[in-house]
């Protein structure tokens, strides 16, 4: 279940941001659809998917999760109560390996995308419109996947703060994956091996290029 949720997520939920995207994105639906569109672009994108330019096309994609995720909120959420522990160095240094090994985890396989179809079906304001919900389809040949997406209005900007899949939270996910790692052994464990495992994927996508 767990690996099935990370190549959903990989498809559709970390290809969400791109920088300039257009103003219109006054609702949370209105800034999923955008984004979405604008990277199902990319990967449409015949140049880029030529040889010899895969670090290029990957370089984008990595620009536009950087500019729609909110990677400081996602950790925050994620440590949960561990979270208020840190230093600020500690949270810098968290925040920054956390993003680097969604990103690098998920590039790769969001390559994957085979043109399936999204469609957007609602979307809910809650909390004096600081925070918002969209769902969305997934539209694939055998099967339709539900994906929800909870966002964060912030500095003017809707934000991705989660993505719950079929029912099944992505930082929910994260969050008792990681408590059970502090809690048995310590934080820096946890950042020991959230680094080793970037360190791999690294040393993939230079195999890859």
């Amino acid at each position: 279940m767990m690996k099935r949720t990370l190549q959903i997520i990989i498809i559709t939920a970390l290809a969400l941001g791109m920088s300039g995207i257009s103003a219109a994105e006054n609702t949370p639906i209105e800034a999923i659809r955008s984004t979405v569109d604008a990277v199902l672009d990319i990967m449409k994108d015949k140049e880029l998917a030529a040889p010899g330019r895969r670090a290029e096309r990957r370089e984008k994609i990595r620009a536009l999760i950087r500019d729609r995720f909110d990677f400081r909120e996602m950790s925050r959420r994620s440590l949960a109560r561990h979270w208020k522990k840190l230093s600020p160095e500690e949270e810098r240094e968290f925040v920054a390996v956390f993003s680097d090994l969604l990103e690098s985890s998920y590039i790769g396989k969001i390559e994957a995308y085979t043109d399936e179809k999204v469609t957007y079906d609602k979307e809910t304001i809650r909390g004096k419109g600081k925070y918002g919900i969209v769902n969305t389809t997934i539209v694939t040949k055998n099967v339709d996947i539900p994906i929800d997406y909870k966002l964060i209005f912030r500095n003017g900007k809707w934000w991705i703060y989660d993505v719950v899949i079929e029912g099944v939270s992505f930082i929910s996910t994260y969050r008792s994956q990681y408590n059970k790692i502090i809690v048995k052994q310590s934080f820096a464990k946890l950042l020991e091996r959230m680094k080793s495992k970037l360190k791999e994927i690294k040393a993939m996508e230079a195999k890859e290029a």
